[in-house]
């Protein structure tokens, strides 16, 4: 008889997401965070967790936002060049590029995302030394330009030279990996507003980041997000800004495509 907690459990966990989408959707301040049936991670977090991103004072990732400010301004690199001397000020130059991201790059031959876009300003353009994943410099300037696009829509392409990109990320998405036999689907497509253990599941959508979660108590990117994933499933990870990531990036962005841009968001 041990099945009668579980269901309990996962009963609970969909009456639980199905009474918050119906709270969420009849809330004018919610209805922006849907899009059909597409839903942002904002809309499961607790009212809490929403308070501290709704506000820029009390949200903690704009420690890291406003440090890439300074940043902005910072001659870097044997150039000595800022990023403001060639794009000026950001919050009109950089107004809907988060939006767009993962982008194709013709001399790359295939797609970059944001902080590689970020990189490869600073090695081209500035003489400078390319940022390390999860640094404090690359994930608040990421976070900084991508927090000038909040508010519009994600739109990222996905014909052309970027399909079959679009398509290896896709068959990642579905693809079951790690000793727990998984796939991103299992949470994200068939469970979200389940519980699984204390944590209630999203749909997974990845228009809030970098993003600040409690739980790691600092600034995130996706692809640390995605590695967690990887790792909770018993599955080895790719290494940051790999090809494989990049391409789940650009999938999982196009699953949310016309949700908003949060970033920097907060979840749990």
């Amino acid at each position: 008889m041990r099945w009668r907690p579980i269901a309990v459990v996962l009963g609970f966990g969909l009456f639980i997401g199905a009474y918050g989408a119906v709270l969420a959707q009849g809330d004018g301040k919610m209805a922006k965070y849907f899009v059909g049936d597409l839903r942002t991670g904002y809309t499961f977090a607790t009212p809490e967790t929403q308070a501290i991103q709704d506000d820029d004072f009390a949200n903690p990732a704009f420690l890291w936002v406003d440090y890439a400010v300074e940043l902005w301004e910072d001659p870097s690199g044997d150039a000595g060049k800022a990023c403001s001397d060639c794009h000026g000020a950001a919050e009109d130059t950089m107004k809907g590029v988060g939006a767009r991201y993962p982008v194709y790059n013709a001399e790359l031959g295939k797609p970059i995302n944001l902080e590689q876009r970020i990189n490869k300003c600073r090695v081209d353009n500035m003489q400078a030394k390319a940022w390390k994943y999860e640094s404090r410099e690359l994930l608040g300037m990421t976070a900084y330009v991508k927090s000038q696009s909040r508010g519009m829509p994600v739109q990222v392409q996905i014909d052309g030279p970027m399909a079959p990109f679009y398509e290896k990320g896709k068959a990642f998405y579905f693809q079951r990996r790690g000793q727990l036999d998984m796939a991103c689907a299992n949470c994200h497509e068939g469970n979200a507003g389940n519980m699984i253990r204390a944590n209630l599941l999203s749909q997974g959508q990845s228009n809030g980041f970098p993003l600040y979660r409690l739980k790691w108590q600092k600034l995130g990117s996706l692809h640390r997000r995605f590695r967690g994933c990887n790792k909770q499933v018993r599955a080895a990870p790719y290494g940051y800004g790999s090809d494989e990531y990049v391409n789940l990036e650009l999938f999982v962005a196009n699953r949310g495509m016309g949700l908003p841009v949060e970033t920097p968001g907060v979840r749990m």
